[in-house]
């Protein structure tokens, strides 16, 4: 195959070239196109419900609307992970799905759980809503509203967030790629009613009742319109308050205290003042230390591109700027385009560096600037169809999508073509013009020679070449294996350095065959180059050292060894790390003050902490402090809370540290001194918002600590803490404050409230209402809508001594101080309660400094376990950036073998030895040596970026020992029988491109291994493990490779014709047991087993599977092109008597009509499984039918029996009473009648058994009789839960097989429709013709062509029939649905009435049946009745059983015929 692609591409130069212009122009403008961002985004797939209760604490928080929530999210499929914070105010619930959950679909699911869960949260407690669809990476601009100079005193900060929410929000909506505004800082304005308690108690009225007032005076209305002069008038109705005055004008009540008893009415502005006020604040905002500050933050949509949507966000910003009241501007302090733009120059620049290496590299050392070249075109060519694949794929460009690339790689392949190409002409050369292909060096080739030249050259390598690189991207297999945090991060990664491999593959198979015929030189130049030189100067230096390796073989081997053990166990000490922390350029502080700290004094902490700051540190450009929670709280911060966020300088202007851990030190220790009793810790804007979303911590390890009761979890977290400051490397240290929030707690007295006559209810609104306030409606100020408020004034909410003193109005009138009906005290209360899995828990936040995680974890782990003991049902965890560590390696350490698996395969492939196979395997973990080595040198831990960078160099490594292995093996085949010499001829010739592939591979790597600009942190470790590895797996091609071959050689030697018959294959043979059975053997089987022996022994069945397994098979004809068309003609096709033409054609159409078919045969092929559903399923209900028919029969024979057996003792007993004279004929002759009767039922029941048994036993399709298991009820119920009748089909239209068949029938007229439609599109001709002219042989042509469906009327026919078919499907479809729902109402209605009849039966029917049996028969015995009343009364009672049986039968059938339309089998 490789050489059938290798010649086509010579001789059809123009074709290839065509292909390589496609190429650019698809490259090009997916380039021009392709989504840009700083890093993928690894949030994982969560939805967050928040529910705001600005009155509750975090205990009711918990109760009332944390735990229904959870508990209605626990039943969710696909979840990973429930998460939740309870908080004074607010409930935060996270609920992640796993990676595979569509977004929508997910939030549709949280959200339908979300309104059941609503019935169990109080109305008033808060109403739960969605968060914005947004991640990690969601934040992408942040600002603040400025006054600029000499406008400060104009805006207030109400001003400004009226500003920020009512101009800027507004028209920054609607952006593509933009989700939500999310508001911050400033006051939220208000119309507020400012209650004067002495006021409004003298004035007899009462804080409820004034809210009453506010809520009826504040109303507009319509009343139609009427008709007037033949005009229309509109009746409008204005009663809405639009000011302060309207709102002190509004009645509350009216006074009879007027001189004389005059009304006085009494309105709001007597009791209170109106004015302007604000909501209570749970966060704010602060900027530069210069005070608070009102900004906003724009956040994107999942998975929209984010240079695109910053893009269009600043453009409207510009806009919006224009629109702002004079002196107001617009200031970011958070744009992503400053580290897109760093990281992006990053890449751009390790790329561009690394291309020049490489290419200078190929230049010096090819030994033929034109070979140079060809090989060089690889890297842009090859990246221009790994950035279309991007596009197509919807990757963006990013740090861990293009940071891997290395272009040495990716001309590897080409380098072992052209350096064949090269060593041909040079063996040519060295003939001295014997060769036959050029029979003198004074002449140049010609073309035909030059293309045969090459294609001998590149046919030659070209399978050593070609696995070499299919090795390659084996090996990055693992990464894709890759899930959670860690694929998102890491398989884009791998599928550019997939793509960029695969098109480096190609191009050498391809491409560069084709050029190197066309351009590389035609005249033979024997004289020595500069590249030779080079690489003769290198090998003398290497020869001695191989001569000297072969010599002392065991030793090199034992040396080898020796060290990979030494770096076995080196490695062991490196430590590990999820990934190096990206240097984004800002930073970020977490920054908290002590659990109860008031808003007002973390806002002055904030203030001197960035004035301390920006006094310190010229390098800090700007600080913006979000304190507590923003308008939309995604991030749950309490009031303590800062997140300071720091604008950086860039690095060229810092002076007062050298990098980022250095300035975080130093700034921790001005914050220490100038903000005593706050705790800080360090880290960056992105990176703590993944870490929060993620985890729920903004820290990068995180220790978790499970447990019900709050305090016990406080008091161990604190004694772990303190062991865990003592761990070496631990820089910053956050115990979660789930207690010590202080609280002024109201104990109501109930019987004092008894005593008073009031409710808790009333009690708690008057609080509610007096200090957190009462909306009681909107004031608008044209568009804009603000809340009218009551409560109490300000100067009445101070303390506990006010809420003791606040009156509660008594139903009877008058008014008591609530400290009268209520304890009001001073407490200390849960700040937060979390959950993890619906697991009280809390957290020990740790950020590290200096060290990797794993060592820390690992540190921690033997501090706190063995001496903080735990209680039972207490345990620890370990997550955040450890935990991702943890489930990477778990998942390398499956995938990675699987992929060295692989590769072993594919060197057996390759060699068709084992030896040779392990021979060169053994380069894998020898090269690794040089990687670990190089982490060691370089202080760095493992991490999986390190990791990726093992991966690439094992492909490297394997590909040298293929291309030196193969020539060995080549030139044992030409007769080379001396190992030693072979071995050296081998090292001389393939010496060259074995240093080529090591130097580009590594020298590619270099400008990543040595950058320190942003980024590079991540691909440090990378391109270190491959630098250091290639120089040991190059030592290891060139030393010890050659001396495993040697020893192993002679033995190679012995089996080199190694036998090709596959190895025995055990072939297990599964014996099919037939239950054989004597005649007359009777089967006595349960419901259960006659419903799986009539499904197990159903010709029907059968012959459905048949028909499914038929249908199934058909999908593999889904491409059926027609057949090929092969022609000779022989004969005067030309001038000359006899020519011949051979040609080859074959017609196709578009890959869309495969498709096409292919998805009607799936259609059909489901359909018939459904099909076979639907008929096992009527079978089932058949056998049930029988079964319970039977059932009944056999207990209406054991009634009949039991009357028999009465009314023959009657008989009797008529008989003796008629001889001794006690009665007439008449009485003996009824009594025989009677028991005639009953036999005859019995005679006749006995028959339809039979005749019921022989219908079960064709059913069951067994030849035995059968015999039913009579111990069972006759009564079946449908399992529990399981609804008879809905509104519509809907909730059973899922498991309705009928349904199911009729539903898939419409998929298979809607694919029939659109299979016809593909019958309009043309059809593909391709061929091919050899021919011969004037007798010159082998001229070839090719033939394309398209054939187009003129004449079309056919198949626009069968497309309306099939579009008929469609609206007839769909037709019965709905039939069918309709019926289903009319008939399980039907059966609901049936089932309701006998479930009545049913109890009346087992209530009253059946006890008063026995009741006149046992009666009647004592009274007859005594002759206290006659026969005639005997019979009456004993007929009644037999009836009333007869008809209990019949109704349980008649129930049992409702059922059954419930369970056929429900799909219960």
């Amino acid at each position: 195959m490789f050489d059938a692609i290798i010649r086509f591409s010579i001789r059809n130069k123009l074709v290839i070239g065509a292909f390589v212009l496609a190429l650019m122009g698809w490259g090009g403008y997916s380039a021009w196109n392709l989504p840009i961002d700083a890093v993928p985004d690894i949030t994982n797939n969560q939805v967050v419900v928040i529910t705001q209760t600005p009155a509750l604490a975090a205990q009711e928080a918990e109760r009332f609307v944390t735990t229904p929530l959870e508990l209605a999210m626990a039943n969710l499929q696909n979840v990973e992970e429930i998460r939740s914070v309870s908080k004074l105010g607010l409930s935060v619930l996270t609920v992640v799905f796993t990676e595979d959950t569509d977004m929508l679909k997910a939030r549709q699911l949280v959200s339908e759980q979300m309104q059941n869960a609503l019935k169990d949260i109080p109305a008033d407690y808060g109403r739960p809503f969605l968060a914005p669809i947004t991640t990690g990476l969601g934040e992408i601009y942040q600002y603040t509203l400025v006054p600029q100079r000499g406008y400060e005193g104009k805006y207030s900060l109400t001003e400004l967030r009226s500003i920020q929410d009512w101009i800027v929000k507004r028209q920054l909506a609607g952006i593509p790629g933009v989700i939500e505004i999310s508001s911050f800082g400033g006051f939220l304005k208000q119309y507020e009613v400012a209650v004067d308690p002495d006021r409004l108690r003298a004035a007899g009225i009462t804080l409820t009742e004034l809210a009453d007032a506010m809520a009826r005076n504040n109303a507009n209305t319509g009343g139609s319109y009427i008709e007037r002069n033949s005009q229309a008038y509109f009746i409008r109705g204005e009663g809405a308050v639009s000011s302060l005055k309207d709102i002190e004008n509004i009645i509350v009540r009216t006074s009879h205290d007027g001189p004389g008893g005059t009304s006085v009415p009494v309105r709001i502005g007597n009791v209170a003042t109106v004015r302007f006020g604000h909501a209570v604040r749970f966060g704010a905002l602060t900027r530069n230390g210069d005070g608070e500050a009102v900004g906003g933050i724009v956040l994107m949509l999942k998975g929209a591109d984010s240079e695109t949507t910053i893009r269009g966000v600043k453009e409207r910003i510009g806009r919006i700027q224009a629109s702002l009241p004079e002196g107001v501007k617009i200031v970011p302090f958070i744009d992503r385009t400053k580290l897109i733009g760093k990281t992006i120059t990053t890449v751009t620049r390790n790329l561009v560096e690394g291309g020049l290496i490489v290419v200078t590299v190929l230049l010096l050392l090819m030994g033929s600037w034109r070979a140079g070249l060809i090989v060089a075109s690889v890297i842009p060519l090859a990246m221009l169809f790994t950035l279309g694949m991007m596009k197509t794929l919807g990757l963006s460009a990013n740090l861990m999508s293009l940071g891997a690339i290395d272009f040495g790689l990716i001309v590897d392949g080409s380098i072992i073509i052209v350096e064949a190409v090269l060593h041909h002409f040079s063996r040519i050369g060295s003939a001295n013009g014997s060769s036959s292909i050029a029979q003198s060096l004074n002449r140049s080739f010609t073309q035909a020679e030059m293309d045969e030249a090459v294609f001998e050259s590149a046919s030659a390598i070209r399978r050593s070449a070609a696995f070499g690189e299919i090795i390659i991207l084996i090996v990055y297999l693992p990464i894709l294996s890759l899930t959670g945090i860690e694929g998102k991060m890491f398989r884009p990664m791998a599928e550019t350095v997939g793509f960029a491999i695969l098109a480096a593959l190609v191009l050498s198979l391809t491409y560069v065959p084709m050029m190197s015929a066309l351009l590389l030189p035609k005249t033979l130049d024997t004289r020595r180059t500069l590249s030779d030189r080079l690489m003769d100067w290198l090998y003398r230096q290497y020869e001695p050292l191989a001569r000297l390796a072969l010599r002392w073989r065991k030793t090199t081997v034992a040396v080898a060894l020796a060290m990979l053990a030494g770096v076995v166990l080196l490695f062991g000490r490196l430590g590990g790390e999820f990934i190096p922390q990206l240097d984004e350029g800002d930073m970020a502080i977490d920054f908290r003050m002590p659990s109860g700290t008031s808003l007002s004094a973390t806002i002055d902490a904030s203030l001197k902490a960035q004035k301390a700051l920006r006094t310190h540190f010229h390098e800090v450009k700007q600080i913006v402090g979000r304190i507590g929670a923003s308008e939309i709280p995604t991030d749950p911060m309490p009031v303590e809370q800062v997140d300071l966020m720091i604008t950086m300088k860039d690095r060229a202007d810092w002076t007062n540290a050298t990098d980022r851990d250095d300035m975080a030190e130093k700034m921790g220790a001005v914050l220490a001194q100038e903000v005593p009793g706050a705790g800080v810790e360090f880290t960056q804007p992105i990176q703590m918002r993944f870490n929060e979303m993620i985890t729920g911590v903004k820290s990068d390890i995180v220790v978790k600590i499970f447990g019900d009761d709050l305090q016990t979890l406080f008091e161990r977290a604190s004694a772990a803490g303190r062991l865990i400051e003592a761990v070496p490397g631990v820089a910053g240290l956050r115990v979660e404050q789930t207690v010590g929030l202080p609280q002024i707690n109201v104990q109501y007295d109930r019987a004092r409230l008894v005593q008073y006559g009031l409710s808790v209810a009333d009690v708690n609104r008057l609080i509610k209402a007096g200090f957190a306030g009462e909306i009681t409606g909107p004031v608008y100020e044209g568009e804009r809508r603000y809340d009218m408020v009551v409560r109490l004034a300000s100067t009445s909410r101070q303390g506990l001594t006010d809420l003791s003193g606040l009156y509660v109005p008594l139903p009877q009138g008058g008014s008591v101080p609530l400290s009268e009906v209520a304890t009001v005290s001073y407490i200390q209360a849960p700040a937060q309660i979390s959950h993890d899995g619906t697991k009280r828990r809390i957290t020990i936040g740790v950020s590290i400094r200096g060290r990797d995680v794993e060592s820390v974890v690992n540190d921690i782990r033997s501090q706190i376990e063995p001496r903080i003991k735990l209680p039972p049902g207490y345990y620890y965890t370990y997550g955040g950036a450890f935990e991702n560590l943890e489930k990477a390696k778990e998942r390398l350490s499956v995938a990675v073998p699987v992929a060295l698996f692989l590769i072993f395969v594919l060197l057996f492939a390759t060699f068709n030895s084992l030896t040779y196979a392990l021979l060169i395997f053994s380069s894998i973990p020898l090269a690794a040596v040089g990687g670990v080595l190089a982490l060691w040198l370089r202080d760095m831990p493992f991490s999986i970026s390190a990791g990726v960078g093992f991966i690439a160099l094992f492909g490297v490594a394997v590909l040298n020992g293929i291309v030196l292995i193969g020539y060995l093996n080549e030139l044992e085949k030409q007769g080379d029988q001396n190992v030693y010499d072979r071995i050296l001829h081998g090292l001389r010739v393939r010496f060259r491109p074995v240093i080529m592939t090591a130097a580009v591979a590594s020298l590619g790597f270099l400008p990543m291994a040595l950058s320190t600009s942003a980024g590079a942190e991540v691909q440090k470790p990378l391109a270190t493990v491959v630098i250091g590895g290639l120089i040991t797996a190059t030592l290891l091609t060139l030393v010890v490779l050659p001396v495993l071959y040697s020893l192993v050689a002679g033995w190679t030697r012995k089996r080199q014709n190694p036998s090709s018959a596959p190895l025995p294959t055990a072939l297990g043979l599964l014996l099919l047991g037939l239950a054989t059975s004597t005649s007359g053997q009777t089967t006595r089987l349960n419901l259960g087993q006659a419903v799986e022996t009539a499904s197990r022994q159903s010709l029907l069945l059968r012959g459905s599977a048949l028909e499914a397994e038929s249908q199934r098979a058909l999908i593999g004809s889904a491409f059926d092109p027609a057949k090929t068309g092969v022609e000779v003609q022989v004969g005067q096709t030309q001038a000359q008597p006899t020519d011949y033409i051979v040609g080859v054609t074959q017609s196709f159409a578009l890959p869309s009509f495969y498709r096409a078919q292919r998805q009607l045969y799936q259609s059909t092929a489901t359909a018939a499984e459904r099909r076979l559903a639907l008929r096992r399923l009527q079978l089932a209900t058949s056998v049930k039918q029988a079964y319970y028919q039977l059932l009944f029969d056999n207990r209406l024979a054991t009634l009949l029996r039991r009357q028999d057996s009465l009314f023959q003792n009657a008989a009797r007993a008529a008989g003796v009473r008629y001889k001794t004279g006690e009665t007439n004929r008449l009485e003996q002759v009824s009594a025989d009648t009677r028991l005639q009767s009953v036999r005859l039922r019995q005679l006749t029941l006995r028959a339809d058994i039979e005749a019921h048994t022989r219908a079960l036993q064709l059913l069951i399709n067994t030849p035995d009789p059968v015999i039913i298991d009579t111990t069972i009820a006759l009564r079946r119920d449908l399992p529990a839960g399981t609804p008879l009748a809905t509104a519509d089909a809907g909730p059973v239209a899922d498991t309705n097989p009928a349904l199911a068949v009729l539903q898939q029938e419409r998929t298979i007229s809607r694919n029939q429709t659109y299979l016809e439609r593909q019958r309009l599109k043309p059809d593909l001709l391709v061929g091919y013709y050899n021919q011969s002219i004037n007798r010159e042989l082998s001229f070839n042509v090719l033939q394309a062509g398209v054939s187009f469906p003129l004449f079309a009327q056919a198949t626009k026919a069968r497309i309306a029939a099939a579009r008929i078919n469609e609206q007839l499907t769909d037709a019965n479809f709905q039939y069918a649905q309709t019926q289903l729902t009319g008939q399980l109402a039907i059966l609901q209605r049936n089932a309701e009435t006998l479930r009545a009849s049913l109890a009346y039966f087992d209530e009253a029917a059946l006890p008063q049946a026995r009741l006149i049996q046992s009666t009647a028969l004592r009274s007859y015995r005594a002759g206290e009745i006659d026969y005639v009343e005997f019979f009456q009364a004993i007929q009644q009672a037999f009836a009333i059983e007869e008809q209990y049986l019949s109704a349980l039968f008649n129930y049992t059938t409702v059922v059954i015929q419930a369970e056929q339309l429900l799909g219960i089998d």
